[in-house]
């Protein structure tokens, strides 16, 4: 597995994102994960199965060590009071004693980002999350979290795959030494549809899936984590550490990138331009 060194964490690049697993199947596709040799994983309050995925973690065998585990803070309970209550409550759901990754969620506007973001860190100093970082955030909002606030995070998790170019906030992670974490990182199954991604797919023997995993994790710094409900998908996002991109490839899927958005809830911030 490739890693991110970065800020001290030690990241596996590739994850299993678990939005909108739930139940037996949500239980089942962490094992399988796991199995596969996936050593992270991410989940939310939002997504309502931290109970489930915490079961997963404790019945798979693997050391609790040996998994990078990141949840969320939902929109609701950015207030101080409520991250504190609400992140509490995630790790008795996950049944751990700390997570290794706490995130906003969203930036909502609902508690000023300070006063949030200083409940995280205090949750940090306590020894409930190894790390803070966000999620959702334009670049004006990690400018006033690291500019304004000095809030020490090390990601910003955002929607980003081929069609969404994310040159902006890539810059500003870039600038401030953070990682980028890739969720809807195919798009939710449109790479699979694209001419140009099928092309290099057949010239390497794999999937358009699998090649966009390769240009997204060839990527400095840039993590990815694609739900796989099935265990043969989550075999296949694995299985791309055998090939590499050539440069004219890359450069091809680089031509892609536009301001196509598979994920913008009426919450969302104002988005930064293509």
């Amino acid at each position: 597995m490739q890693n991110i060194e970065i800020k001290g964490a030690k990241v596996p690049a590739l994850g299993l994102g678990t939005w909108q697993l739930s139940g037996r199947g949500c239980i089942e596709a962490v094992h399988h994960a796991l199995d596969l040799g996936y050593r992270h994983i991410d989940t939310a309050q939002m997504y309502g199965n931290e109970t489930e995925v915490g079961r997963a973690l404790r019945d798979s065998g693997v050391p609790r060590h040996e998994i990078f585990l990141t949840t969320k803070v939902a929109p609701g309970n950015l207030a101080a009071t409520a991250v504190r209550r609400s992140a509490e409550e995630s790790l008795k759901r996950l049944g751990v004693d700390q997570v290794d990754l706490l995130l906003i969620h969203w930036p909502t506007g609902e508690a000023p980002l300070g006063e949030t973001l200083g409940a995280l860190a205090r949750l940090r100093q306590e020894g409930k999350t190894r790390f803070i970082g966000v999620s959702n955030f334009t670049v004006k909002l990690l400018d006033e979290t690291i500019q304004a606030l000095h809030a020490d995070i090390l990601c910003n998790q955002v929607e980003y795959h081929p069609f969404l170019s994310q040159r902006a906030v890539m810059a500003a992670d870039t600038r401030y030494g953070l990682m980028l974490t890739a969720y809807a990182p195919l798009a939710r199954g449109q790479v699979s549809r694209d001419a140009v991604l099928a092309g290099i797919a057949r010239k390497h023997g794999k999937s358009p899936a699998q090649v966009t995993l390769r240009w997204l994790l060839d990527q400095k710094n840039v993590a990815a984590i694609p739900k796989a409900a099935s265990r043969a998908h989550a075999a296949a996002n694995i299985d791309i550490f055998d090939f590499a991109l050539d440069p004219e490839d890359r450069a091809a899927i680089d031509e892609l990138r536009g301001d196509q958005r598979v994920v913008d809830p009426g919450w969302g911030p104002t988005w930064d331009p293509p």
